[in-house]
């Protein structure tokens, strides 16, 4: 991992400070959700979409508003669906998969193959071994990823991605990169992903701004509230459970509650498979009176509780044979949901800027783009922050 934080640290204090602290915005995320959120009427002067950048430009200028940062980073995807992901867990994203030319599949509505190599992120797919392919996604979207990269770098917004990994793992990075507790002013990761909900960390002073609940704040209470675990192991809980969304099928039988049941108990997915490796202690021969009928002596390896009628080594009968049958996939799976926190995203000057960095460009790029509502209230949250 390149070294250095990724914005200047501010001074330390006991408790989170309101801003001057690093915002990490989940691009792909946000940017899929505008164009999907933002009428497909809204268009450039010469027609071409432009849904999905000015609904980034406006979360953006919102959320600097709220959050006031020190720093900002727009974080990408240098492939979409990494390798290493996919040699892991098969199922990875295989769904979103674009079937090539020639071959049978459905396809997406207007759906078409990203290869974006340029910028290095949406469907970067490459070779087999990822899938083949890039995601498939709107063709009225991929036009607009250039104009999205070309604003915020005439603003001076930091983008940063990382050689054959997500937007995800860069976000880890940074912000683990960044620090912890108040120094710097915490960390706000703004996303409409719940995956990254296992970055939560209140001492280190990381939360998540979540996208789909109008970007409400999300901490360790927060995480513990919805899902009855702590931050730190919802990437198990997603394992356990399992994510359609993101190709993973979970554990047969083994619901929401009886995942968080199972980390409550063990506090992580390694220790839970530590239990199951275990072999049971050695029953003591019986000696039961003469009364007892000897079908009553249970072995001193299963206690009492649990649907399956005992438990061994603390998992309860009938979870220990679903997950026993999926030891396979839970062994792949947690090296596929957990983040990357040290991939090489080398130096990243994430300081906010006060103003854009080329007014010229942002000029002229608002008026090719019919973008001037956004980029004016982009340059006027800059300007509100940098007044203090």
């Amino acid at each position: 991992m390149a070294g250095g934080p990724a914005v200047d640290p501010v001074a330390t204090g006991a408790a989170r400070a309101p801003g001057g602290g690093l915002l990490l915005a989940d691009a792909p995320s946000l940017y899929f959700r505008a164009f999907y959120g933002v009428p497909r009427s809204v268009r450039a002067p010469d027609g071409t979409p432009v849904n999905a950048v000015r609904g980034l430009l406006d979360v953006l200028a919102r959320q600097i508003v709220e959050v006031r940062p020190r720093g900002l980073v727009a974080c990408f995807d240098a492939d979409w669906r990494p390798a290493f992901r996919v040699a892991l867990l098969a199922s990875y994203k295989a769904h979103r998969v674009a079937v090539p030319a020639g071959r049978a599949g459905v396809s997406a509505p207007g759906g078409a193959v990203v290869g974006d190599a340029a910028a290095g992120r949406v469907g970067a797919g490459g070779d087999g071994a990822a899938g083949g392919g890039g995601e498939e996604v709107a063709d009225e979207l991929t036009v607009q990823l250039p104009i999205i990269d070309a604003v915020l770098d005439a603003f001076g917004i930091a983008r940063a991605a990382a050689a054959g990994f997500e937007a995800d793992d860069v976000i880890a990075t940074l912000a683990t990169r960044h620090g912890g507790g108040a120094r710097g002013g915490g960390v706000d990761i703004l996303t409409g992903d719940r995956d990254l909900f296992q970055l939560v960390d209140d001492a280190a002073g990381v939360r998540v701004r979540y996208a789909v609940e109008k970007f409400a704040v999300v901490d360790e209470a927060s995480v513990r509230a919805r899902y009855d675990i702590p931050g730190r192991a919802y990437a198990d809980f997603a394992v356990l459970r399992g994510d359609p969304s993101d190709g993973l099928p979970g554990v047969a039988g083994i619901g929401a509650k009886t995942a968080a049941a199972l980390l409550n108990r063990f506090g992580s997915l390694a220790a839970i498979l530590a239990a199951l490796d275990t072999p049971p202690p050695a029953a003591a021969p019986p000696t039961p009176p003469a009364s007892t009928p000897p079908a009553s002596v249970a072995s001193a390896a299963v206690a009492p509780g649990g649907r399956g009628g005992g438990q061994v080594q603390g998992v309860p009968v009938a979870a220990r044979r679903r997950l026993l049958a999926a030891r396979d996939y839970l062994d792949a799976a947690v090296g596929v949901v957990a983040v990357v926190r040290d991939c090489d995203v080398g130096d990243v000057d994430g300081r906010l800027p006060v103003s854009p960095a080329d007014p010229q460009a942002v000029l002229a790029l608002s008026e090719r783009w019919g973008l001037a509502g956004p980029c004016t209230r982009l340059v006027s949250a800059l300007g509100a922050v940098a007044a203090g």
